[in-house]
């Protein structure tokens, strides 16, 4: 697969912005391991190659299990994951899907016993800055890197 465009240096001034708005979402306080999960399986529902290999290795090198990462397609039937992961992971399927789900009144108020409203609006712009990677990534065919022979 070709990459269509290098839009980071066909819109420079708007890809700062971009890269702002994930510093912001990356230092909002939410955890680490959440901030990955959250990417991973928001990548994983729009089939991101490139985002779904960057943010598997940015979860291991964070100290996120193989296992966790292997069920994350599978969360609702794995024992592996915390009631608030739980919440943000059906959130964040509600949310990249939004056009299905119109964000279900069950899905937020599953995120009501684990995160304070300013959480929730962080782990929404996550969600939200997520799916605009995605879209850029999977739109101009960005690739994940070639395998290292061997």
């Amino acid at each position: 697969m070709q990459p269509r465009l290098d839009y980071f240096n066909a819109a420079p001034q708007l890809m700062q912005a971009m890269l702002k708005l994930e510093q912001a979402v990356a230092n909002s306080g939410l955890e680490r391991s959440l901030i990955e999960l959250v990417k991973t399986r928001a990548s994983q529902i729009n089939g991101c190659a490139f985002c779904i290999d960057m943010h598997t290795r940015d979860a291991r090198r964070h100290g996120e299990t193989e296992e966790r990462l292997y069920l994350l397609n599978a969360w609702h039937e794995a024992p592996h994951y915390t009631d608030r992961e739980r919440a943000a992971l059906g959130w964040t399927e509600a949310l990249t899907l939004v056009a299905e789900t119109h964000a279900p009144d069950a899905a937020y108020a599953a995120l009501l016993p684990h995160f304070s409203t300013e959480e929730i609006v962080k782990l929404s712009l996550l969600i939200a800055t997520i799916n605009a990677w995605n879209r850029l990534a999977i739109g101009f065919r960005a690739a994940p890197p070639a395998p290292k022979a061997g």
